[in-house]
């Protein structure tokens, strides 16, 4: 299982997720479903991944095959373009492989969240379905998730703004809702990856793993549960009709 968000603001992006590939009782994997491919100065790229793990990596494989070759990411004109040139990527590899996937009844199911910003173009998060068709995040709608996101959906409906909340509020907010999900779901799991991307900077600056004991990491864990608990106690009690009396 997986759980990948990003968050465009004015200020940038910010982007996170889990590493867990697999959880059962005698089995725990990680693969880091995090990429990034850059040209410094000129175009920053962000590719977050869920679902078949092989297919995914092989959709990856062609990405940078192709930008290294000045092909594909490396010549799209637009965030708009990225995300289809990402989308064609993820048609090619299910023509190759759905046909013997559907053979063993498995589904072909991969997902992306692709973010960045190409030189003299807007920064934009876009989500890339199993179809290929991308759909972009907007300053109403201003997160994007895939994997296991029900759990750590509300936190980000509350607190999420796209013009008011910084990227420091905004990378906290992800951090809590990566937290809400692995409290809920054993099939999240650290290590978290977090990178937050400053608009116009066209370079990655700003990224960390937080593995499972990090300090920092159970800091933000702590105060976010005595915060919630003492909200919760502040709240109005809830008042209840008085019983009716028989006459």
């Amino acid at each position: 299982m997986t759980y990948c968000l990003g968050i465009v603001m004015h200020e940038g992006l910010v982007m996170a997720s889990d590493s867990r590939s697999n959880a059962s009782l005698d089995e725990v994997n990680v693969c880091q479903k995090m990429h990034t491919i850059v040209d410094p100065g000129e175009r920053v790229f962000i590719l977050l991944t869920s679902g078949n793990l092989s297919c995914s990596q092989s959709i990856l494989t062609l990405l940078r095959r192709d930008f290294d070759q000045g092909k594909g990411l490396a010549s799209a004109a637009s965030m708009y373009d990225a995300a289809r040139v990402v989308g064609q990527q993820v048609r090619s590899v299910a023509d190759m492989d759905q046909p013997d996937l559907n053979r063993h009844n498995f589904r072909f199911n991969v997902h992306l969240l692709v973010a960045g910003q190409i030189r003299g173009q807007p920064h934009d998060l876009y989500l890339i379905y199993p179809q290929g068709n991308p759909l972009r995040a907007t300053e109403d709608a201003p997160f994007l998730q895939i994997g296991e996101s029900k759990y750590g959906r509300p936190i980000l409906d509350w607190g999420v703004r796209y013009a008011s909340s910084s990227l420091e509020e905004a990378a906290q907010y992800a951090l809590i809702s990566l937290d809400s999900t692995m409290r809920s779901n054993v099939a999240v799991g650290p290590p978290l990856d977090l990178l937050v991307y400053t608009r116009d900077e066209l370079r990655i600056t700003r990224k960390r793993r937080f593995i499972a004991q990090d300090p920092d990491l159970l800091a933000i864990q702590t105060r976010w549960q005595q915060s919630l608990r003492k909200a919760v106690q502040e709240l109005p009690r809830v008042r209840f009709d008085e019983p009716r009396t028989r006459s």
